[in-house]
């Protein structure tokens, strides 16, 4: 009988991963190929210590990238989008697991994406534990790869940021994105299948194809030492600023934002315009170069933006919290530059 998966080749390939992640991290208590993964973390520096879980993928961006061969920047896609919505709680992001389906693992790819995921891991501070790669020919057909990933953080219960201390007169500040960033990317896929000279296009430094793979930006390193300044914080993904700024907003509240108060970045200006998107569209679509938007007391506003600055981070005031009953309203129109 003829076997589809090879048992022998998949266990040599995972074999090598533990040579790939930080295995050296003492918080990391056993080796890669046990059942689960055991994590020690200093407990007793919390006195009422809560989890934070959160689950991603990077989206139909990770075709994209693997048809041009970037494995370990859509590696960082996904790790920087998983650790920003767990820091978004105030949290420190502790361990991640990642999961890899295939239809036929091909060790290089392999070792590529969990070295990758391992390094972005790492460069945050937080231990890439293990996971689990599967080989699944009759549910992935084979050359396509599905990244998968799980973090899990932790923040004093005192200390959550989840919005609820958001009140009027608050200010939204956003955070400057790198580009898309991991949603879009089907319609990005669409224009380029149609209009594959896109891909060549000059968009400001860079050629369209460059900007669209840009990794997607982690901001927990300017952000850990002010999350006591920040009344709410939210990632700008899928929805926009719109469908994600209104999930941490209290009933009482809106957030009003100026959006002519910024221009984002020349790749947005070029989908729109090669894709004839509709400015509704592309505020839905996309977060339009803000990656993250916080929400802080307007008398912390110039500190923490100090601070980002210094940790050299952009950052600008797009609008404020108003009376209202839960939503976000936008007010101008996007500035998409020459």
């Amino acid at each position: 009988m003829e076997y589809r998966v090879n048992i022998d080749a998949a266990n040599e390939t995972k074999a090598g991963f533990g040579k790939l992640i930080n295995d050296r991290d003492p918080r990391l208590l056993n080796r890669v190929g046990a059942f689960s993964s055991l994590f020690l973390f200093d407990v007793k520096k919390y006195s009422e210590p809560v989890l934070v879980l959160k689950t991603e993928e990077p989206g139909s961006k990770q075709v994209l990238a693997f048809a041009h061969d970037r494995v370990e920047s859509v590696c960082q896609d996904m790790i920087n989008h998983l650790i920003n919505d767990c820091i978004v709680m105030g949290a420190t992001p502790l361990a991640v697991q990642d999961l890899i389906v295939c239809g036929k693992l091909d060790k290089s790819t392999a070792s590529r994406i969990v070295a990758a995921c391992a390094s972005a891991c790492e460069a945050q501070g937080c231990v890439l534990t293990g996971g689990e790669t599967t080989e699944q020919p009759d549910v992935v057909p084979a050359g396509t790869y599905i990244l998968g990933s799980s973090i899990v953080g932790v923040v004093e219960r005192g200390s959550i940021v989840d919005g609820s201390r958001v009140r009027v007169g608050h200010v939204v500040v956003a955070l400057a994105a790198s580009g898309p960033h991991t949603n879009g990317y089907t319609l990005i896929r669409d224009l380029l299948t149609r209009k594959p000279e896109l891909a060549k296009l000059h968009v400001g430094g860079s050629t369209f194809l460059e900007s669209v793979l840009e990794p997607h930006r982690c901001y927990y390193q300017p952000l850990r030492h002010i999350f006591n300044k920040l009344s709410g914080m939210a990632h700008i993904t899928g929805g926009g600023i719109v469908e994600n700024l209104d999930r941490i907003l209290p009933k009482d509240v809106n957030a009003r934002i100026d959006l002519a108060s910024y221009c984002p970045p020349p790749i947005f200006k070029a989908i729109k315009d090669a894709g004839e998107v509709s400015e509704r569209d592309m505020l839905r679509a996309f977060n339009l170069g803000v990656g993250l938007a916080l929400v802080c007391p307007r008398e912390h506003s110039t500190s923490v933006m100090q601070h980002l600055k210094s940790e050299g981070q952009e950052s600008y005031v797009i609008g404020e919290i108003v009376p209202g009953r839960g939503v976000v309203e936008c007010h101008g129109s996007v500035d998409y530059g020459a």
